[in-house]
């Protein structure tokens, strides 16, 4: 036989089909980016997405199911794969990553360019049980894989149990007031499994394997490879969407309680604080400030203002821009019967009929599956409130939602995409994402702020910032806020924040609630947490929380407190730089000692401490009347106490000391960290004489990025970035040539540089390059 044109294609199809008729491979076939085939029962589709994400999609053999995921937003790149027969298994490669897929059993595994195993996905480890979901054929899928004895792995979800590293750990995953799943891993080895299913599901490690197992129609995961933590967030947000810029205002501080009555009262609060001089840039409203008919809660979450407490809402949210100040307004996803919301919703059909909060109320949830129902939601939450009063956020409270006398049968109903309990673990996804788009598109010289009590992978594209819940107000639930932040942010959702004192305070209400010692030192050292998390926000109930209710200026406990809020503000430069980083280079605020020490493997299992931006490790004191704490120090780098400005060597512990008023810190040899002014809030003063905190003992660079501080014309260009480099062995600080430009920008200003041995200079900058030597 002749053949004039032989094409790869044509070789592939070749050694497919003789494949097949030698028994080694069974009906799979090389599609553009990947490859395609049946066995075991299954159909298998594995397609490289880019060269660092591949998609691995399974059904049942003959099933056919087109999937619209709720959260992925990449279409496949255009990958160069080359194509090779290995045996029973078909190999694939991009430039980053290898892949082999066993035509036998099902099996695909996964190796970096060197041949090391990542990741195996076991063989005949996809399990399909048929499941009547409702009426509607269903399956329960179970995906199992095959990880390293001592390989660790983070994320999961945000989980109070005191633990960082997940493995040898089983989980319901089910999203409640306090317990925030996606099902979601990443490993130590630079690498993460994302599994695209929102049913109520379990993840289960052991030594056999680990494993996700849920409801659905399809096993569909992504496997995302970064080479380390880093980089591995960077895939989660190419997959599933990039985090945008908050404003400067959203990284001062937050008050708030469970609630003020009216409006009076709130500005009040706002007025006292502007008084005593004590920064603070947000005031927040919570529940029932809307009519409540006969004393009941019928009329919950109206979306309007009672007559008599809120006589002015417009008048109200003035009065609060004028003290240079924000406002954010509570609205919940369920509508008590008497709203006209929940008439609407139950005449189209939109409404998920069980229980939700408050109890005894008749309120409902809406169906946040259906695209019709989030525009109806944004239009009565825009009609009454956010065109009406003009406020700047909002706090989306129980997103997972609250589910009040609660039976099995609820987990049945319907919902615009199926089942409830097919879909739960997404309705803060979908929550947010309504209230995000539709504020977007309606006002874009407004960055959208939400402050929500739920997450799910991809959520951080909405701008929202998740609080860890109605935690109590205990020690113990101190300490476990830090491992769970770290878990949750390791998901690739960058913002998290805490009940700073907890929420449940009422068992401190024995010797004086807001004067009991001990209550006073958990206070202040859960705001010292608050300080190095990307949202520092006061709330609480059953005590008050605002700064005076715990003494007068000059006693300790109000000290401390302002010396925390202070701390932060003048962190603003370096905060406001790294937000930068996290929505343009992926980076994440709060990050455990693994991300940057990798190499030092005492950090696998360090989830107290972690590095707060890329230059400063902070361990929060989490013990009563501890004046001394333990912190580790990474190897790989030198380390100086901030306070003391003592230098010490990594790879060692250091008992460090911590008198009430002060958190442990240190900072990174070679860090560079702007030292912005003192202010009452986050713009009464312009970075026009900064101080630049430069410490030696390491080459280094920072990036000071500054724009108009409120709207999206950063997305266009609109802002500035000046790199500083510390050249260490020749003790000289450059400052670059500055880059971009944007309306009030300052085209003329000062720098003090000051080394961690007290040193300064100061020099004047035009944005032209600058060098200063020491």
């Amino acid at each position: 036989m002749k053949m004039k044109f032989i094409t790869k294609n044509s070789i592939w199809a070749l050694l497919a089909m003789l494949t097949v008729m030698s028994g080694k491979a069974q009906n799979f076939e090389r599609t553009s980016q990947g490859v395609k085939g049946s066995t075991q029962g299954l159909d298998i589709q594995v397609e490289f997405y880019s060269s660092n994400i591949v998609r691995v999609y399974k059904t049942p053999q003959g099933v056919p199911y087109t999937k619209k995921s709720l959260n992925v937003v990449k279409s496949p790149e255009n990958v160069s794969v080359t194509f090779e027969q290995k045996g029973n298994n078909l190999k694939l490669k991009s430039d980053v990553i290898q892949v082999e897929v066993n035509s036998q059993t099902g099996g695909v595994y996964f190796y970096d360019m060197a041949g090391k195993s990542l990741l195996t996905d076991k063989d005949y480890g996809t399990q399909f049980s048929p499941l009547d979901d409702a009426g509607t054929p269903s399956y329960t899928i179970r995906e199992g894989f095959l990880l390293d004895k001592d390989e660790a792995i983070y994320g999961v979800g945000q989980i109070m149990d005191n633990k960082f590293n997940r493995r040898n750990s089983s989980h319901r995953m089910q999203n409640e007031n306090m317990f925030t799943y996606s099902p979601y891993f990443m490993s130590v080895k630079g690498y993460a499994v994302y599994w695209d299913n929102y049913s109520i599901s379990k993840f289960n490690d052991n030594p056999q394997e680990l494993s996700f197992e849920g409801i659905g129609h399809c096993a569909d995961y992504y496997f995302m490879y970064g080479g380390n933590p880093d980089g591995v967030i960077a895939q989660v947000r190419n997959l599933t969407g990039k985090a945008p810029m908050l404003p400067l205002w959203a990284y001062g501080f937050f008050q708030s309680k469970e609630r003020y009555h009216t409006q009076e009262e709130n500005l009040s609060v706002l007025k006292k604080y502007r008084e005593l001089n004590v920064p603070i840039d947000v005031m927040i409203q919570d529940w029932r400030y809307w009519p409540e008919y006969n004393k009941t809660d019928s009329a919950w979450n109206s979306q309007s203002f009672d007559a008599e407490r809120f006589p002015n809402p417009k008048k109200w949210a003035d009065e609060i821009h004028k003290l240079n100040a924000k406002l954010l307004i509570v609205t919940w996803p369920g509508f008590g019967p008497k709203t006209e919301q929940r008439k609407e919703f139950d005449s189209k059909n939109m409404i998920i009929n069980f229980d939700t909060w408050p109890p005894n109320s008749g309120a409902r949830p809406y169906d946040v599956y259906n695209p019709e129902a989030l525009k109806i939601y944004w239009s009565y939450l825009d009609k009454g409130i956010f065109s009406y009063i003009g406020n700047d956020g909002w706090w989306l409270d129980s997103t997972e939602p609250d589910h009040i006398n609660r039976k099995e049968s609820d987990y049945m109903l319907p919902t615009h995409l199926g089942t409830y309990r097919s879909v739960k673990n997404a309705y803060s996804l979908m929550h947010n994402k309504g209230i995000a788009t539709n504020q977007r598109a309606q006002n874009s010289d407004k960055r959208v702020v939400i402050l929500t009590r739920s997450g799910f992978v991809g959520q951080q594209r909405y701008g929202s910032n998740t609080w860890s819940g109605d935690v109590a107000s205990t020690w113990d639930m101190l300490e476990k806020q830090i491992p769970a932040a770290l878990n949750f942010t390791l998901m690739g959702i960058p913002n998290w924040n805490s009940d700073i004192g907890g929420f449940f305070a009422g068992r401190w209400n024995r010797d004086g609630g807001p004067k009991n010692p001990e209550y006073q030192e958990l206070y202040v050292r859960w705001m010292q947490f608050g300080v190095f998390s990307p949202m520092m926000r006061s709330h609480g109930t059953e005590l008050p929380r605002e700064i005076w209710n715990f003494g007068d200026r000059g006693t300790w406990c109000f000290d401390a407190q302002e010396k925390a809020i202070n701390l932060r503000y003048r962190l603003l430069p370096y905060i406001y730089s790294t937000s930068w980083d996290v929505s343009r280079n992926d980076g994440t605020f709060m990050r455990p000692l693994v991300m940057d020490f990798v190499a030092d493997k005492n950090t696998h299992d360090i989830g107290n401490e972690y590095m707060f931006g890329r230059s400063l490790l902070v361990a929060p004191v989490t013990q009563y009347e501890a004046r001394t704490w333990p912190v580790y120090l990474p190897q790989g780098s030198d380390w100086y106490n901030f306070w003391t400005n003592e230098r010490f060597a990594g790879g060692q512990s250091v008992a460090t000391n911590a008198p009430i008023d002060i958190v442990p810190l240190y900072v990174k040899a070679g860090s560079i960290i702007p030292w912005g002014p003192r202010v009452q809030y986050s713009t009464e003063k312009k970075w026009n004489n900064l101080e630049v905190k430069v410490y030696a003992g390491a080459d280094g660079s920072f990036i000071l990025y500054e724009d108009e501080f409120d709207n999206y014309n950063y997305e266009k260009g609109a802002y500035s970035e000046i790199l500083f480099t510390w050249e260490d062995a020749a003790r000289k600080l450059i400052i670059g040539d500055r880059k971009g430009a944007y309306n009030g920008m300052l085209k003329n200003r000062k720098f003090t540089i000051v080394l961690q041995d007290g040193t300064t200079k100061t020099v004047s900058y035009k944005g032209k390059k600058t060098d200063v030597k020491f």
